[in-house]
């Protein structure tokens, strides 16, 4: 049986990485985000770094992207996390934002069951859930409550 070999690290020059660490603070001011100024500062370098970087897993500056961005949704997990929508506002949403009407949805989900939905007098299935899902193209998890 194999394991996975641990890749052999370097021993920490402490005073090579004072030098690094102080060089790069002048530029990045990196720090751990503790008020909304922090944020925005962290929203600030993380926007940069995509703009450069984007989605390319081997940029140099990955690493700086993958911990600002860690840290930015770690900050808004905390502070400005969205409530999770009810099943039948967000179809409702999906149906507005998509100038759909009950007809429209007749194929999937029949107009009476479909206006006791909205009207918040039956709940959604999971069956149900999975089909407006495929539709909207979106996660059925939308559609489940919490």
């Amino acid at each position: 049986m194999q394991t996975a070999r641990t890749p052999t690290r370097k021993p920490i020059d402490v005073p090579a990485l004072q030098a690094s660490w102080q060089a790069f603070d002048t530029q990045a001011h990196l720090r751990p985000i503790r008020s909304e100024a922090d944020y925005e500062h962290m929203l600030a370098i993380m926007n940069a770094l995509l703009a450069v970087a984007g989605d390319d897993e081997d940029h140099p500056l990955s690493g700086l992207l993958d911990l600002a961005a860690d840290m930015v949704s770690r900050y808004e997990q905390q502070h400005h996390a969205i409530d999770a929508a009810d099943p039948k506002d967000a179809l409702r949403f999906l149906m507005e934002s998509r100038g759909l009407k009950q007809d429209d949805l007749s194929a999937i989900v029949p107009q009476g069951n479909l206006s006791a939905i909205l009207a918040g007098k039956r709940k959604i299935s999971a069956a149900m859930a999975g089909k407006l899902g495929a539709f909207f193209d979106i996660s059925p998890a939308v559609f489940v409550p919490r």
